[in-house]
């Protein structure tokens, strides 16, 4: 784990310049999401989100990190996390999930979405829901809540209630990554868990940014890397979803730098109201 003593907190300055890359990162990912289809490669959607990065005046930040080889992360169907774009060609009913990072003026934004294709499986379908649910929920619980330990016992809630709705084995949450703080580097402390730890975490105060970003499987969590060093997917084949915002913790409650709307249609619902710029 990360130490608490190397929190980086930000000044509102410093918070508004993340906006900007917050929203360089959203118009990428709005671009993916409307490209696509079965039928594309996932080095094209690569592509598609290494133009708009760049056009916007950001630069990529998964490009060179530790050797990754493109500006996307794109997981599919077992896939976790860290799927690295290439020849794959997508398919009718694939579940993707498609992670992006940008950095403007030295400042990161980090976000993610999962999409099932159609025709899409039902239990697929609520498994992308179930797990952008979660991640709401933990938006929402760093508003109210006094220790970063709320994030992972909100998941676990939307998770838990998920399964009584339907009187199914829970989705299995991933532990093995989690959320992480975000600044001037795209990974800092602190660690985000996205289930119930006794640790409760660090005290949450204004400045604190950091990305939520559950990852929830149909089956079991365990998971291995593949020989590419990169990509991470299911022992036993069961299909992942995996949902991510960067988010400032300010004065008058917080703001999701990568959402449009700072977050405020998803948060209200949630009986949250966004915070100021």
């Amino acid at each position: 784990m990360f130490g608490r003593e190397r929190v980086e907190y930000k000044t509102p300055e410093q918070v508004a310049v993340m906006r900007r890359a917050g929203l360089v990162v959203a118009d990428a990912l709005d671009a993916v999401r409307d490209a696509l289809a079965p039928g594309m490669t996932t080095a094209e959607l690569d592509a598609v989100a290494e133009d708009v990065i760049t056009s916007r005046g950001g630069t990529p930040s998964f490009l060179g990190y530790h050797g990754y080889p493109a500006s996307l992360c794109v997981s599919v169907n077992d896939e976790i996390v860290h799927g690295i774009p290439g020849p794959r060609v997508l398919q009718p009913g694939d579940v993707v999930s498609v992670d992006c990072g940008a950095v403007v003026d030295g400042w990161h934004g980090d976000s993610a979405f999962t999409v099932v294709l159609d025709p899409a499986d039902p239990a697929d379908v609520e498994l992308a829901a179930t797990t952008e649910d979660a991640m709401w929920a933990g938006i929402a619980a760093l508003a109210t809540g006094d220790r970063l330990a709320v994030v992972g016992e909100a998941v676990e809630d939307v998770v838990e209630a998920a399964a009584a709705r339907t009187s199914a084995a829970p989705f299995g949450i991933v532990e093995d990554y989690v959320g992480h703080g975000i600044g001037t580097a795209m990974h800092q402390p602190p660690d985000v868990p996205n289930f119930r730890t006794r640790d409760r975490g660090l005290k949450l105060r204004p400045g604190l940014c950091v990305a939520v970003e559950p990852m929830l499987v149909r089956g079991s969590q365990e998971n291995h890397t593949l020989a590419d060093d990169w990509t991470v997917v299911t022992d036993d084949g069961s299909r992942a979803a995996h949902w991510e915002h960067t988010v400032a913790i300010l004065e008058d409650g917080v703001l999701v730098l990568t959402a449009r709307d700072g977050g405020a249609a998803r948060l209200r619902a949630l009986g949250v109201e966004v915070a100021s710029l």
